[in-house]
């Protein structure tokens, strides 16, 4: 799951991240109203975490102008003001839950998971493929009835897949749709997360279903295919 966090306070930002990425979100970030409006219209987002007193543009507008535009993405709106009227404002022009600030960060991914399963009309389905199954509601995948540990990225990288069985994807769309936007790393990390995926989730049993098309990307097949 992707989530964009709009948030001036960049320590606050920083730590809020590192927290949701531990939980197995994709974490996104912009400082200012501006550049937040700018990542909700040009990017796909599941969810987005908004503060409301946000230099340039703040979050009232932000909500406003991102429903006119036709933007439907979650918003789960952050404020310092414990107020009954910027909750009603925050409501009234789009945002969908208000979380004043301080908060447990407990209480933010249980706010950030319940607004995510009610937009989303329920938990995300899992998905097959051979014996092979990965439910990421449950942050689970199994082949057969062995139970396969992975880590946050591994289980994003192989839902990204699984959910494309069949098709050619290209290392650059696996980068785009499961890291951040902003990453200026290797674009072979991706050949990376590949090879463990390999390593757990086929050689151990025999399977090939993840294969390398040479200079186009990597494909999940069924061994039926």
């Amino acid at each position: 799951m992707k989530l964009l966090l709009v948030d001036d306070d960049a320590k606050m930002a920083a730590t809020l991240r590192l927290g949701l990425e531990a939980e197995g979100f994709n974490v996104e970030l912009a400082f200012d109203g501006d550049d937040g409006l700018w990542k909700i219209t040009e990017h796909r987002y599941d969810l987005i975490v908004l503060d409301l007193m946000l230099p340039k543009r703040n979050g009232f507008r932000i909500c406003a102008e991102a429903r006119a535009g036709g933007i439907w993405t979650p918003i789960l709106v952050l404020s310092a003001k414990d107020g009954v009227y910027d909750e009603t404002e925050a409501l009234d022009t789009g945002a969908d839950d208000f979380l004043t600030k301080p908060f447990a960060f407990e209480v933010l991914v249980s706010r950030i998971r319940a607004l995510l399963r009610r937009t989303a009309g329920g938990a995300p389905a899992a998905v097959e493929v051979d014996d092979l199954r990965l439910d990421a509601a449950r942050h689970e995948c199994r082949r057969g009835d062995v139970l396969i540990p992975l880590t946050a990225r591994e289980l994003s990288v192989l839902e990204f897949l699984m959910r494309r069985a069949g098709q050619v994807i290209p290392k650059s769309t696996i980068l785009e749709g499961v890291w951040d936007d902003d990453f200026d790393g290797d674009p072979n990390i991706v050949e990376v997360y590949v090879g463990r995926l390999r390593r757990k989730v086929d050689e151990p049993f025999g399977r090939h279903n993840i294969v390398t098309i040479r200079g186009a990307g990597y494909r999940l097949t069924s061994e039926h295919e």
